[in-house]
This record gives structure tokens, C-alpha cells and sequence, in this order.
């Protein structure tokens, strides 16, 4: 049997090489041997290519040299009279398949054929996947609310099973790409569309293509993990490998008839560790040491296939659904209700409206207790429309401190935005609720809102909270009346923080949830510098430890202070000698210059020093244009992420460039001498009002932008012009 695997296998991937070849060509003679070439926004070229042979593409005369990679691997019929042979060449012939598919795909990309769209509905597939959005998702595949990925490949039996298997996986948190198609034309894309399902980055479930070779753009996710986050070089193949195969939580399942490009590409697939469950009766190959198989139920079911391909790939699957009548989990966080399809919305400046959670006294709540509060609330919420929305949530438990009020009200936002059909934007009396035609129409009542807090929050922290009360009040004057009472309790809190500050803590938390991607960093969290990827400050690192113990965010004694310019402490250094095992020596948290942070590769911001300019430079994430530097923020980001310590460049979330702590060592605020302009506008006020508590009110007007220029030479014309203060401050260079 082993034979027939292989000799498919081999086939497609003699196949794609031919069909690369030609697609190569075409685009040669279209646009020249020199034409440049890069996929948007990524600093890896080819990522496939790069990462296991080290060559970058740049040009479509590269691709050639690439192509001959391929061709190195290809091999004829498979020989022999045992399995082991057939076993190599497949594999051979799998590396060959990603090779040349990633060749076919850069040159359609080329010749303005990717991402393509599907003529008979007309949508847009998404092609290639960005760095950036890499980057994005970062802190959910490591922190273990999105537990892994998978490919579905051709189409399901019947649109209603199509639903079903992708609903699971969006309820298990799983992120999901669709590629492919059967005989016919049918896939799991045209299903979806079909039975109106929202697909795209916001659900959770990305067409990448029609054909079986865009699954390669899903592979090229998962390889570049192993270069943005592991820190693994390219050309050390082996390593990226075992990286995929331990850390990247991958599978596919593969729906309808099989054919010699899906054996090619699965033979590519079983390269990386990454296991497929089909829902035919296919011959099994067990590469021990490569890949977990199990043999699939003859008579397959397919409400068990998204169970089937969890257990073999070895997912850890937590989640917890409120009962409530409509599907739950982050894969319905981005989801979006237009005016056309809302059954009624709550505040967003419509009508008042507030959320405040509240600590209260153990005798003084009634767990699980749910309570609405208005005149005839049912009639009126049955009506539709708009209401006033009061949220007040009172919670108690034995470990729950002040504190941690404003860290379990930021999870509002994610505990209704979770519910399929619920939309929530802002926070304290900024919130804004939508409910979805759809969700009524399946029972969603005004209690419902309630059950999923007294269940998620129970859930989400249930170390500290023993009991938790909704109060949901509907009247105008009754929430104008509290709304009052909660903005004091705003301002509060908001004093609190503000006088929290690294010299009046002897404890900082440590955030260790992406060494599970990239094993030598640690994020140091304290009162004035919040974690790189910008979602934990001091407050929620204290929270964390108080919940989970033994979790991602642990206590760090600052111990004496070894340099107080710089913010070096002997507490962290030990510390993070312990935790990296010894990768990295010390820390210095208040200068870019010397010993900066590590980074996994989700930060939030790249700052970088632009020598000439006696400055640094600041660019967010998900900005394509150049800096100064001389190289785009996907490019930085190659300097930055892995685990490493390189001065001159550091990784950061962007609230710390408001914080006195940042670069203070350096000279701080005064030292950024260009930002994007989109950072610039998003950080206004509290940049403003830093500069003038710095004594240089006028510093954002001097500070450059892309607009002003993208270069170091008519950087240093404007800054000069302006009379920025870095030209007249010591060398940042010493």
C-alpha cells in the first residue's frame, strides 16, 4: 500500500515541478529575468525556500535557481520491495512538492493572478499570508486561545456537514484555512458561501485558494513561525523541521476523493509533523519519528473528524461554554453586526451605558444570581431597537483584591464579543453592544448577557473569584444615577495607577508565555513598561500569578539595583539567567544601547536607532512603508524577535513610549526623532503631555513622519530645520 502513496506522491510532485516550470517561464518573458519579486509584507521571500535552504528569492531569475532545488528531490516510480524506499522518496518528493508549488504560487503572484477569485461567486480568496498578521495572532497561538491550526482541503459530502465541521473547529478556538477542491468544482469555500457563513480573519476561517497547491500558503505560515518566533536560521533545515513538528499544533483534513497533488502535498505536509485525517478509505503510511498517525474508522464519521484530528495531532483543548443558545469561543470575537442585521444595540452614544465591575464582600453577593432592573424591560427588549445598558458585575472571593477590578472589567470586552451573534467595542462608559437578528432569532435574551459573566469570569479567574452577580439595568435614570457612581470609581482607579511606578514596587512579573515559541525570551513587566506585545501590564501579570501559580507570569524580586540609569536589577538578572537557561545574562530595562529586552516576535512597535540622526526611529506593526533605516518594519523585525538581544534595536508595546521609563537611560521622549504617522496620531495627547512634562511642549511637531521623508538624508534636513532637540543632546553612541 505503502507503494501507491509513494507513487502518487511522486507523480504530483513531477507534476507541480512542470507546471511551475511553465508558469515560470511565462512570467520570465512577461517581466524580465530581473523582475523584482517579494510576497507583501514579509522579510523571508520565499519562506519555504528560505528557511530550509537559506537562499532568498529576490528576483524571478532567483525562482529558477529555487526550482532547481525542487528538481533535486524529484525522483521517478518507486523502486524496491519494501516499504523504507518508498517511505524516502515520497518524503523527497513531498519537499520537492512545497518547493515547486511555492515557485508556481510567486509567479502567478507576479503576473497579478494571486490571490485569485472565484468566478462563479466572485470572491476574493487571501492568498498569501502576511507577516503582519503573523504577528498579530502571535499572542493567542502562545498563550492558548487559539491551541493550533488546520487545513481542510476539497469539500464535504454535503454543504450542512461542511457547516458543521468548521463550526466545531471555530468553537474549539481553531484557526482554519480552506484550500482545494473536488471533482466537479465543489469545495469547502462555495459550501460555506453557500450556507452563509462569514468567512475571513475576523471568523477565524481563511480561504486561501482553489486549488490544492494554496494550501502551500498555510505551510508558509507555520514555517516562518520557526523564523519569527524560534529564532531558527535559514538553511538549518533540520532544526526548522523539529521546530514545526514540537511547537507549530497543525493537522488537515482532507475531504472527498484523493488525487496525486494532494498525495504530494500531504507527502510535504508529513515533512513538517503534520498529520492528516481523510474521510476516505486510504492506504496508511506510519513514518515513525516524523509524524502521529492513527488509522481512521472504516466506517467514517464525519462529526467525529475534527475529534479524530485533535487527538492525533495531540491538542490540548480547553474551553468552557456558557449555556447559552448560540455558538461560543474567540473564533467569534471579530465578528461583525451591521446596522441591516442588528436586532437592538445598547450605548455606543445612542443611548447611556456603562460596565463596572465592583469587589464586594462574600455575604454580599449571590452567586450565579442574574437580576435585570427596568419598567416593562421585556416588552421593551422585545421591541428591538435601542435601550440604556447599566452593566454592573459584583464579584468576591478570598484572593481577590482591589486591584484586579479593572483587570477582570478589560475581559468584558472578550467574554461578549466571544458569542456568536454579540458585538461589544470599548470599555468603562465608551461600551457599545450590538445583538444580531440571528442571535435572537435563537433565543438570546437580555439574562443570557448575564449568564455568560457569571460563567466566564467564574471561569477565567477562578482562582481569585468565588462568586460573581450580574445586575443589568435598563431605565435611563437609573443608569445616568450609577453611571455617576462609576466614573468615580474610574477616576480612582486611574489615580492608582498613576502613582504606581517601578521605584515603588519591590516585585516585577515576568511573562513567559511565548517561550513556548521562542525559548530564550522573557518579558519583564513593571508598573511603567508593559509587555512588548502591549496585552499584560503590571496589574494583569499580578492577576495571572494570583490565579495560575505555576503559570506564563510569575514574581520577580527586583533585588538591589545594579545600575539605576539604566534599570538593571539583580533580582531580574537572576531571574532570567534561571529562566532562559542562561541565553540570556542580564537585562537593561531603560535603554535601547546596551542589553535591551528579548522579543518573540509579536511586538507591538520596533524601535531602532538611526545613528546620524543622534535619535531613534518608531515603527508599529502592519506598516508596508520604508524608514529610515533603510528597511521596511518586516525586515526590522528579522533584527529583533527570536529570543535575541541585539542593541539598537527593541521590540515594544506601543503604550511604554508614553511611559517615563522609556529610554530613559537614553534621554527618553526627547531622543525619537521619527514615528509613522499613524503611531503619532493613535499616541497624541499622552505624547503632547509627556513632551511638556519633559520641558519640550512642541517635540511632536519636530518629530518626522513618512510623509516628511523615508530616508536618513532628508531626516537629518527636517530634524535640523526644526531644530530638534536630539542634535544638540549628548551622542546616543558613547
Amino acid at each position: 500500500m505503502s507503494k501507491i502513496i509513494a507513487a502518487g506522491a511522486i507523480r504530483g510532485s513531477n507534476q507541480i515541478f512542470k507546471k511551475a516550470g511553465e508558469m515560470l517561464e511565462k512570467a520570465i518573458a512577461e517581466k524580465g529575468e530581473g523582475y523584482n519579486f517579494e510576497f507583501v509584507d514579509t522579510a523571508f521571500y520565499l519562506p519555504m525556500i528560505y528557511a530550509m535552504t537559506g537562499f532568498p528569492v529576490k528576483t524571478l531569475g532567483d525562482m529558477r535557481t529555487a526550482l532547481g532545488f525542487a528538481k533535486e528531490l524529484l525522483h521517478d516510480e518507486p523502486g524496491g520491495n519494501v516499504w523504507l524506499p518508498y517511505l524516502g522518496e515520497a518524503l523527497d518528493s513531498g519537499m520537492a512538492t512545497l518547493f515547486a508549488e511555492e515557485v508556481w504560487l510567486a509567479a502567478r503572484t507576479a503576473l497579478g493572478l494571486e490571490p485569485c477569485t472565484d468566478h462563479e461567486t466572485g470572491y476574493v480568496y487571501n492568498g498569501f499570508i502576511t507577516d503582519t498578521i503573523q504577528r498579530n495572532l502571535g499572542i493567542q497561538l502562545v498563550d492558548g486561545t487559539m491551541p493550533g491550526f488546520a487545513a481542510i482541503i476539497g469539500a464535504a459530502p454535503d454543504d450542512d456537514s461542511a457547516v458543521k465541521i468548521v463550526r466545531e473547529l471555530q468553537e474549539k478556538n481553531i484557526l482554519t484555512f480552506l484550500s482545494g477542491h473536488v471533482n466537479g468544482g465543489n469545495s469547502v469555500t462555495k459550501q460555506l458561501l453557500r450556507k452563509g457563513v462569514e468567512l475571513g480573519w475576523d471568523s477565524r476561517i481563511v480561504p486561501l485558494g482553489p486549488e490544492t497547491e494554496h494550501t502551500l500558503y498555510a505551510l508558509d505560515w507555520a514555517i516562518r513561525a520557526s523564523l519569527i518566533f524560534g529564532g531558527k536560521k535559514p538553511g538549518d533545515f533540520k532544526e526548522h523541521l523539529r521546530y514545526q513538528k514540537d511547537r507549530v499544533f497543525a493537522f488537515a483534513l482532507v475531504l472527498g476523493e484523493l488525487d496525486d497533488m494532494k498525495w504530494a502535498t500531504g507527502a510535504g505536509a508529513i515533512n513538517m509533523g503534520f498529520p492528516a485525517v481523510a474521510d476516505t478509505d486510504v492506504p496508511v503510511v506510519h513514518p515513525t519519528g516524523v509524524c502521529t498517525y492513527e488509522e481512521v474508522d472504516k466506517e467514517f464519521d464525519h462529526a467525529k473528524i475534527v475529534q479524530k484530528a485533535i487527538e492525533v495531532r495531540g491538542l490540548k483543548i480547553v474551553v468552557e461554554k456558557p449555556p447559552i443558545p448560540v455558538a461560543y469561543g474567540p473564533a467569534f470575537e471579530g465578528e461583525r453586526i451591521r446596522k441591516e442585521d442588528m436586532f437592538i444595540e445598547f450605548g455606543g452614544q445612542r443611548t447611556p451605558a456603562f460596565e463596572w465591575v465592583r469587589m464586594k464582600e462574600m455575604d454580599e453577593v449571590e452567586d450565579g444570581k442574574v437580576t435585570i432592573v427596568g419598567e416593562n424591560w421585556k416588552e421593551r427588549y422585545e421591541a428591538g431597537g435601542k435601550m440604556p445598558f447599566g452593566l454592573v458585575i459584583d464579584v468576591a472571593g478570598r484572593k481577590m483584591q482591589k486591584d484586579f477590578e479593572s483587570v477582570i472589567e478589560r475581559k468584558i470586552h472578550h467574554d461578549l464579543n466571544e458569542a456568536q451573534g454579540i458585538w461589544h467595542m470599548g470599555q468603562r462608559d465608551l461600551n457599545w453592544v450590538r445583538i444580531s437578528n440571528n442571535a435572537k432569532g435563537a433565543g438570546i435574551t437580555l439574562e443570557h448577557l448575564g449568564v455568560i459573566f457569571t460563567t466566564m469570569m467564574r471561569y477565567r479567574f477562578r482562582s481569585i473569584l468565588d462568586k460573581v452577580q450580574v445586575t443589568i439595568y435598563v431605565d435611563e435614570p437609573d443608569v445616568k444615577r450609577l453611571l455617576e457612581e462609576a466614573r468615580k470609581t474610574y477616576k480612582e482607579r486611574d489615580e492608582r495607577l498613576t502613582s504606581l511606578t517601578d521605584e515603588s514596587v519591590d516585585i516585577f512579573y515576568s511573562c513567559l508565555l511565548c517561550q513556548s515559541f521562542a525559548p530564550s525570551h522573557v518579558c519583564v513587566i513593571t508598573p511603567e513598561r508593559l509587555g512588548l506585545c502591549g496585552a499584560y501590564n503590571w496589574l494583569d501579570g499580578k492577576a495571572a500569578y494570583e490565579i495560575d501559580p505555576t503559570g506564563g507570569n510569575q514574581p520577580i524580586t527586583k533585588g538591589s539595583v545594579l545600575d539605576n540609569r539604566y534599570g538593571r536589577f539583580s533580582g531580574v538578572d537572576e531571574y532570567l539567567q534561571k529562566s532562559t537557561g542562561g541565553a540570556v545574562e542580564t537585562l537593561n530595562l531603560y535603554t535601547i544601547m546596551e542589553n535591551p529586552m528579548t522579543s518573540c516576535g509579536c511586538f507591538e512597535c520596533i524601535v531602532a536607532i538611526i545613528p546620524e540622526a543622534n535619535g531613534v526611529m518608531i515603527v508599529q506593526r502592519g506598516h508596508q512603508g520604508m524608514t529610515p533605516v533603510g528597511m521596511k518594519f518586516s525586515t526590522l523585525a528579522g533584527s529583533v524577535g527570536g529570543g535575541m538581544q541585539t542593541p539598537g534595536f527593541m521590540g515594544v508595546g506601543r503604550n511604554f513610549i508614553t511611559s517615563k521609563k522609556f529610554l530613559a537611560g537614553d534621554g527618553g521622549l526627547k531622543r525619537i526623532v521619527w514615528m509613522t504617522k499613524n503611531l503619532k496620531e493613535s499616541l497624541k495627547e499622552a505624547l503632547m503631555k509627556r513632551a511638556a512634562e519633559e520641558g519640550v511642549a512642541g517635540l511632536l511637531d519636530k518629530i518626522a513622519d513618512e510623509d516628511v521623508c523615508e530616508d536618513s538624508e532628508k531626516l537629518l534636513e527636517h530634524l535640523a530645520a526644526a531644530g530638534h532637540p536630539a542634535l544638540e543632546m549628548d551622542p546616543i553612541i558613547q
